[in-house]
């Protein structure tokens, strides 16, 4: 077996209890060996570790079944036949065994109307992602409502995952060959903070008498590791809980909020392109690109309304939408006279009561009052 399908283990198996060259499961913490039911073993290679079986071990560990286990990192090959379920080692894909490995040849299993190849995260997501998903939010996994956030999560957070540990870049290298990076984001990705925490090449080494004392057995080398490991785990969980609590309980229910103002966008304006929520913080844009796909006959809309709070009074904005969810250019900005100016100077150039501002890109601007931040919307769609 090569290194490759060597690494990055996972394995839970039944009665036994998972134990670590020093006698002791290095992650497994006081709490967890205070069960008196340890029925399975979660397993993980020891060595580099990557975001997507960070995030495939804290899914696993959310389930009742698996939340008492102990986690073993090991390249032990010969513990594999005695596990019950072992992820991204192998060569095999198999549910029906519990078997879930992405790294042999024949694999080819994507996500449901996906195109990019799964990883551990994307294995473990597609077949226990509904059961986690209504545990977490307490709905029916049966429920439309569960399976729309299933889809919703894979597309918007474990999909890149998957893409990033099989080497899929999310444009074709033909289309980008000419392009050129303005600045260097990839420090600031999910998978580069899990590298992060990947020891340094020369931990274990000697250091000088003045430096901080540093592992040299290699089992202190190994705990330090696998310390390390959970931190990654526990970041990559806390990452998808925060989005699975953002979908249900914000991103769902706008669902109804922004189809019904969607369907009264002509009372604000005959052309349908300026719509208007009674309340600020409704997250519309997801909502308004799938309505719009479902209508392409229907003008896109290009403004958006709302207050700025709920309390009486209260200011309004006019926002424009982007070209597209992830684009920051508009489809129509504020008029270019009006950006970056504020207040009265802004109201004498609009020629409207109350304008507050709008800021230096066109992309939003703010109106004392509902009428006003309309006028400013019906003004820029004019031109």
């Amino acid at each position: 077996m090569t290194e490759e399908l060597a690494a990055k283990r996972l394995k839970i198996s039944p009665p036994l209890i998972g134990t670590h060259k020093s006698g002791k499961c290095p992650l497994a913490n006081a709490h967890e060996w205070s069960h008196s039911i340890t029925q399975k073993l979660t397993e993980l290679n020891s060595g580099h570790f990557h975001a997507d079986e960070a995030l495939a071990v804290f899914l696993l560990r959310l389930l009742p079944a698996y939340s008492p286990s102990a986690l073993l990192r090991t390249r032990d090959t010969s513990l594999l036949s005695t596990c019950h379920t072992v992820v991204d080692v192998g060569g095999e894909y198999n549910p029906s065994t519990n078997r879930y490995d992405h790294h042999q040849r024949t694999f080819n299993t994507t996500f449901p109307n996906h195109t990019t190849k799964l990883s551990s995260a994307g294995l473990v997501y597609m077949h226990f992602g509904k059961p986690i998903i209504s545990q977490q939010t307490s709905l029916p996994e049966a429920s439309s409502e569960v399976s729309l956030i299933y889809e919703k999560l894979y597309t918007e957070f474990v999909e890149a995952l998957d893409a990033h540990d099989n080497g899929i870049s999310a444009y074709d290298p033909k289309d980008t060959a000419s392009l050129k990076k303005r600045f260097n984001d990839s420090g600031v990705t999910i998978g580069s903070m899990v590298n992060d925490l990947n020891s340094d090449f020369d931990e274990g080494l000697p250091k000088s008498p003045k430096s901080v004392p540093t592992p040299h057995t290699p089992d202190e080398v190994q705990h330090q590791e696998d310390a390390r490991f959970l931190e990654a785990s526990q970041l990559m969980g806390t990452t998808f809980l925060r989005k699975l609590s953002y979908y249900h309980k914000a991103w769902l229910p706008a669902r109804s909020i922004v189809q019904k103002a969607y369907s009264l966008r002509h009372q604000h304006d005959p052309s349908g392109q300026i719509i208007v929520f009674d309340n600020g913080g409704v997250p519309w844009k997801d909502h308004i690109y799938l309505l719009e796909s479902t209508s392409p006959e229907a003008k896109k809309v290009l403004y958006v309304l709302y207050p700025e709070g709920l309390h009486e009074g209260a200011k309004w904005r006019v926002q424009c939408v982007s070209v597209t969810k992830d684009s920051f250019e508009s489809r129509r900005p504020l008029k270019e006279e009006w950006r970056g100016v504020r207040d009265e100077e802004l109201a004498s150039k609009v020629g409207i009561k109350g304008c507050v501002f709008v800021h230096a890109s066109g992309f939003i601007g703010g109106n004392q009052t509902k009428e006003g931040a309309l006028q400013m919307a019906r003004l820029s769609m004019a031109r």
